[in-house]
């Protein structure tokens, strides 16, 4: 990596759980291919084809929920974002609002595919509404635009809650790996910057830091799904010249931040068996140690996206539940 610590090369590393370990055995050489910058484009071709994105109508899902694609105003001088709107038929206003960000590394993914699963987990049984972003991807753009897109859909989707139906007091940011990183710099950016109120942030396997110099990201480099070359090839792609430098903006990669005061409370997960370990449970830390509220859950042997790959697992239902727990917890608290 060039800037990253040297920590010896680990021995032993935690094994993964049994279930999880015969989903990831299963997987084709294509899949555990890591991503340099030469095989880029052909990834975000190949994840583009087998990522379908589902219609409206589709996710409608024979009327249990009304979803509408919004144009809205973009970042100054940047393109309109889209939002994918969704929320539980017939179910009287204002609700809560889960604004999410999907997953894909920074480079691929978008926000019509992370729906369903929403849909299904969240937005049905606790009443919520959901509003999915459709943020640029690197190395299109690089930073801040993705996480500027993501900025100008929040204050809009907080400007407009009575026609969106929703209460702009009890927004809750979210986001998984690439999504969860940008839920945590988001965090960050709208307590820097006076923006709208955010009563949580749900990061789940967060992208926090650029770095790769973590003693997990040695550790399980090429043992799961994910990889120190992908790393710093999608960190590259996104940063381009500002990649390691010293100076980079904790609104880049959470992970540098001094100060993680004044922060919504967080529910942070990760798993034992993936490169994010450290930096996940290094950043749940700094928040306790600033005197704010975290919620910290490792799984035992859970590889990155473990759940996504695994549902039907234990480790992957119990690692649903706990979410849902803590997002009623939440709302609840905040009269939801």
């Amino acid at each position: 990596m060039g800037h990253g610590r040297d920590f010896p090369a680990p021995r032993t590393a935690p094994p993964f759980d049994p279930e999880l370990d015969v989903v990831l055995r299963a997987l084709n050489k294509e899949s555990r291919e890591p991503i340099t910058p030469e095989n880029l484009g052909a990834r975000q071709r190949r994840d583009a084809s087998a990522r379908p994105r589902p219609t409206a109508g589709e996710l409608r899902g024979d009327g249990r929920f009304e979803v509408a694609e919004l144009c809205v105003p973009g970042p100054p001088g940047g393109p309109d974002v889209t939002l994918v709107s969704a929320r539980p038929a017939g179910l009287d206003g204002p609700l809560p609002l889960l604004y999410y960000m999907h997953g894909g590394a920074m480079v691929m993914g978008n926000a019509w595919s992370v729906l369903p699963r929403i849909l299904r987990e969240w937005v049905l049984p606790l009443g919520m509404a959901v509003l999915s972003v459709e943020y640029r991807l690197a190395p299109r753009v690089r930073y801040p635009e993705p996480l500027e897109d993501c900025y100008a859909g929040l204050v809009w989707a907080a400007g407009h809650a009575a026609e969106l139906g929703i209460d702009a007091d009890r927004i809750v940011i979210g986001g998984k790996s690439a999504g969860g990183g940008l839920a945590a710099a988001l965090a960050l950016l709208a307590r820097d910057r006076g923006g709208p109120g955010v009563m949580g942030q749900l990061l789940l396997c967060p992208m926090l830091d650029d770095r790769g110099s973590t003693f997990s990201s040695r550790q399980m480099s090429g043992l799961g799904v994910w990889d120190l070359t992908s790393h710093e090839t999608v960190w590259k792609a996104l940063l381009g010249d500002r990649y390691g430098a010293e100076d980079l903006p904790p609104y880049a990669a959470p992970s540098r931040a001094a100060d993680l005061s004044g922060l919504p409370p967080a529910y942070i997960e990760v798993g034992s068996a993936e490169m994010f370990r450290d930096e996940d449970t290094a950043y749940a830390q700094a928040i306790w140690q600033a005197g704010g509220r975290a919620e910290l859950h490792v799984w035992p042997g859970a590889y990155h996206g473990f759940d996504g790959m695994a549902p039907k697992a234990a480790l992957s239902r119990d690692a649903r539940d706990a979410r849902t727990r803590w997002l009623r917890r939440l709302l609840a608290q905040a009269g939801g």
